[in-house]
C-alpha cells in the first residue's frame, strides 16, 4: 500500500484534533516489536475463537468399569479396540489398559471369541482367507488364534460355490472370462491355488 493511500486511511492529525493528544509529544514514541505481539491461530481468530470442544470429565474407577461392561454386553471387541473405545471417555489411559487386561484374564473380553466370530461371518459373506486375515489385522488380532480353523476350511469349495453363484457351473475356455473370474475371487480374498482349482472344477468332479 502506498504512503498516500495509507495517509487517507489513518489521518493522525485529524484523530488528534477530535480526541486530543493525551500524551506529551515530547515523549518518544513507544515502538512495538513484532515478536512481542501474541501469536494466534489465524483460523481460530477469524472464525470466532477456538472451536475445539472442551473435554468432558473422564471416567475412572467403578464408573469406568461399569461402562466397560456396558460396552461388552452390546458387542464383542478385540482387546485393542476396547482400549481405544474406553480411552475416549476415560481419564487415564494406563487405568484403561490395566482394566482391559483384567477383563481379558477373566474372559469378559476375548480376542479368541472375536476371531472365531469374524471367521464365521466372513465365510458366510463369501470371503477368502486373505480377506479374513486382513480383517483380523485391522482389529490387531493375531491370526494364529484361528490357524487351525483356517487350515481346516475347504477354501476350494468356498471359492467354487462363489464362482458358481456368480458365473454358473460351466468351465469357461475364454481367456478373458477366465481372467475375470480369477480377479473376482482374488478380490474376495482367495489364494491363487484355490482359485484355479475352483474355476476348473466340473460338476461331476
Amino acid at each position: 500500500m502506498s504512503d498516500a493511500k495509507f495517509s487517507k486511511l489513518l489521518d493522525y492529525e485529524t484523530i488528534k484534533q477530535q480526541f486530543g493528544n493525551a500524551e506529551d509529544e515530547s515523549q518518544p514514541a513507544v515502538s512495538v516489536q513484532a515478536d512481542a505481539l501474541p501469536e494466534f491461530d489465524s483460523e481460530e481468530s477469524l472464525f470466532g475463537g477456538n472451536r475445539k470442544e472442551e473435554r468432558k470429565p473422564g471416567l475412572t474407577g467403578s464408573r469406568l468399569r461399569s461402562y466397560a461392561f456396558a460396552v461388552l454386553t452390546r458387542k464383542e471387541y478385540s482387546k485393542a479396540e476396547l482400549i481405544e473405545k474406553l480411552c475416549l471417555y476415560a481419564e487415564n489411559r494406563d487405568e484403561v489398559v490395566t482394566l482391559v487386561d483384567e477383563l481379558s484374564r477373566e474372559n469378559y473380553q476375548s480376542d479368541q471369541r472375536v476371531a472365531e466370530t469374524l471367521l464365521s461371518s466372513q465365510k458366510r459373506k463369501g470371503k477368502g482367507p486373505n480377506q479374513i486375515k486382513m480383517k483380523l489385522k485391522s482389529k490387531k488380532i493375531d491370526s494364529s488364534l484361528i490357524s487351525e480353523e483356517l487350515k481346516e476350511t475347504d477354501w476350494v469349495q468356498q471359492a467354487y460355490e462363489l464362482k458358481v453363484k456368480k458365473y454358473g457351473t460351466e468351465v469357461t475356455k475364454d481367456p478373458k472370462l477366465k481372467a475375470k473370474q480369477i480377479r473376482f475371487l482374488m478380490y474376495r480374498g482367495f489364494e491363487m491355488d484355490a482359485i484355479i482349482k475352483a474355476i476348473s472344477r466340473k460338476v461331476e468332479d
